[in-house]
């Protein structure tokens, strides 16, 4: 599914972007903020971010822009400005604005934006599916997903168990789960795994097919079994 931020120091304004979307693309998870210590405290992961220059003190819409783009962890979202302050045009697209829209917002517009934007992340979507794209050592990295055995929560950063080895950089697990959600289960809140690489499971751990064993928590035991199952179903297709 889809996931949009909606970032404005306005509740009403909130209200009416998060409705336009709604009216047109209604399959769509949609989180709203009003200020950039909200948005950064939250899991991140979004697919499309409308923001406004103004939100709540402290910090503005540019600055936020700035700290995703500089987020080397996180997933980066298409960003629409959608705001009152034209001047602030040039300095949107120094941090790589998929738009720039002004208020009030012409909903036509808004209409075109929208598809063009959704049509760009379905894309994406359909050609990335079979990799996780990181920020690594300063680059874009491409990690394909059938060679990641699991993925282990570690303080701010997460660590990929991988065939080749090891990777370890920034990320918030809560981040992936949702990006990898269909292939990879999080089975313990230190843990997600790569349904392709599970070898067997019990009411206590799931053992992968490189030998590793991992603690299960008994409140994801039946969701994963649920889960798992409809994997190997979908693979026999």
């Amino acid at each position: 599914m889809i996931r949009i931020a909606v970032c404005d120091s306005e509740k009403d304004e909130r209200a009416c972007l998060s409705e336009l979307v709604k009216n047109q693309y209604a399959e769509c998870e949609i989180t709203e903020y009003a200020s950039m210590q909200e948005y950064l405290a939250g899991e991140g992961g979004f697919d499309l971010v409308f923001l406004d220059m103004k939100l709540q003190f402290p910090g503005d819409g540019l600055e936020l822009a700035r700290k995703i783009r500089g987020n080397a962890g996180e997933k980066q979202p298409l960003i629409v400005f959608v705001t009152a302050y034209e001047k602030y045009v040039y300095d949107a697209f120094d941090v790589g604005a998929f738009q720039y829209l002004l208020k009030p917002v012409n909903e036509k517009r808004f209409a075109v934006v929208l598809e063009r934007a959704l049509g760009q992340i379905q894309s994406g979507l359909k050609n990335l599916r079979q990799s996780l794209v990181i920020q690594y050592a300063g680059a874009s990295k491409a990690i394909c997903l059938d060679s990641i055995y699991y993925v282990e929560s570690q303080g701010h950063k997460v660590i990929l168990h991988m065939k080749e080895g090891n990777l370890e950089y920034y990320a918030k697990i809560g981040a992936l789960e949702k990006e990898l959600c269909g292939q990879f289960f999080r089975i313990h809140k230190g843990y997600l795994v790569n349904f392709s690489f599970v070898d067997g499971y019990s009411k206590t751990a799931v053992i992968l097919t490189n030998g590793e064993k991992l603690l299960i928590s008994r409140y994801k035991y039946t969701e994963f079994v649920k889960e798992y199952l409809a994997f190997i179903a979908r693979g026999q297709e």
